[in-house]
């Protein structure tokens, strides 16, 4: 800005440099004489003209990892002619433990930064959109932003912890910038958000129904909080669309908006995105109501009909393990990882770990061993009792967890395996006193 100022003055005082007096020495001239004879295009340029920031967003993509989109800062440097790309979303498979860390919740992420014209052809070919969004930064804060992002990329201060709302590839990006305007991102974005993390999340993985289902299950309750817009930005496309309502002073103090311009490098509508997540309730109410339903039928048709035993030993075994490992699992990310939003998980309810043991017994008890019978029964009441409780505590204000969708598949499937499993051990113990 005060480059631009020098050279207005200067442009304005052009007229006046061919009458001055030519007699007059060079080194008695005043001050402003001076700077009217000076060339607007010798004007030395203030320091951090030569740079442009950019945010880059890019769209989502085929794979689980590309489904919440990506996001980097652009460098550009035109007394360099380079232009930066810095990307806080760096992981590798091959990773020390990647598994185990995972599983821990306690991966490390990196940023690095690369050619920024090598971005845009790479995901153009995964059928995924680019945006740019040129930031209105006085260059005083071009410089700071360059240097701290070149700061940041050295192997020392690179690597971080990463987690999937709080601290990921977009929040980076987002303090970073937020940082560099002092803090103006943030004050402008305290207003309560659209969704939640477990809305956003549950539409972006609808695509996939395994997953969807899965995420279902293992997100507690912290993931249904209320949100903001700042805590929204953990999505890059949210982060993009807010940054529009953005203003910062200027060099001179106006305020201006932080994006000065913004357009599609590349528009792709490969892998649409629903505006809410799928209504599946009904849809899983009744899987859950059939399977619920034919497990009753296995057990209390099952001595006369060879079709239901082997539908109640087959089908109730594989439910038991399947919905009992889901339930370790679950309970061992609530309890011993850093899963945050593991915590607080009512569908612990559930996917039982007293299904496991169910599932251990019920070939046993369908085999109408008196001890099997009896296990079977206090882990089949056990293992529904709990489920009608994860749906009965639904009417205290303390238990805020959104998972509908699990209740209707679960507890009539759930408590349709504990009726099949109480009907065979009745005619279990009938025969038993008949004898």
């Amino acid at each position: 800005m005060v480059g631009g100022l020098l050279a207005m003055l200067a442009t304005a005082a052009w007229p006046l440099v061919g009458q001055a007096h030519p007699a007059v020495p060079p080194a008695r001239l005043s001050a402003s004489s001076t700077a009217s004879v000076i060339s607007p295009s010798r004007l030395p340029a203030e320091p951090g003209s030569e740079l442009t920031i950019y945010i880059m967003t890019m769209g989502v993509g085929a794979e689980v990892w590309e489904r919440f989109g990506h996001n980097a800062i652009v460098v550009e440097d035109r007394s360099r002619g380079t232009a930066i790309a810095y990307n806080y979303g760096m992981f590798s498979f091959r990773q020390q433990n990647f598994v185990l860390r995972f599983v821990q919740g306690r991966m490390d992420y990196w940023m690095a930064g690369y050619p920024a014209e090598d971005e845009v052809p790479r995901y153009r070919a995964a059928g995924r959109s680019v945006w740019r969004q040129e930031l209105n930064l006085t260059p005083a804060q071009r410089i700071a932003l360059r240097d701290f992002l070149t700061w940041n990329a050295q192997d020392d201060n690179k690597f971080y912890r990463y987690d999937y709302y709080r601290d990921n590839c977009s929040t980076r990006v987002r303090d970073v910038i937020d940082r560099t305007v002092g803090g103006a991102v943030k004050a402008q974005s305290g207003e309560p958000a659209g969704g939640n993390y477990r809305f956003h999340t549950l539409r972006l993985v609808a695509a996939n129904r395994l997953l969807y289902l899965g995420l279902a299950l293992i997100e507690g309750q912290p993931v249904d909080r209320p949100i903001t817009r700042w805590d929204e930005m953990f999505l890059p496309l949210k982060l993009r669309d807010y940054l529009r309502d953005v203003r910062v002073p200027d060099s001179a103090g106006a305020m201006v908006p932080l994006v000065k311009n913004e357009e599609t490098l590349y528009e792709s509508h490969a892998y649409p995105v629903p505006d809410t997540p799928p209504r599946w309730g009904l849809a899983l109410l009744a899987i859950g109501t059939v399977m619920g339903m034919a497990f009753w039928w296995g057990g209390f048709s099952g001595r006369r009909r060879r079709v239901a035993r082997a539908l109640l030993l087959v089908g109730g075994s594989f439910w038991a393990l399947v919905t009992g490992v889901a339930g370790l699992i679950m309970a061992g990310m609530w309890a011993f990882t850093d899963h945050a939003v593991a915590g607080g998980n009512e569908n612990v309810l559930q996917c039982s770990v007293a299904a496991l043991g169910l599932a251990a017994v019920l070939p046993f008890a369908l085999g109408d061993r008196p001890w099997a019978l009896r296990t079977a029964r206090g882990f089949a009441l056990l293992v529904g009792g709990l489920s009608l409780l994860g749906l009965l505590i639904k009417l205290l204000p303390w238990f805020v967890q959104a998972n509908g969708q699990v209740l209707a598949l679960f507890v009539p499937a759930n408590l349709g395996l504990m009726a099949g499993i109480l009907g065979w051990a009745r005619g279990g113990e009938a025969m038993t006193s008949e004898g």
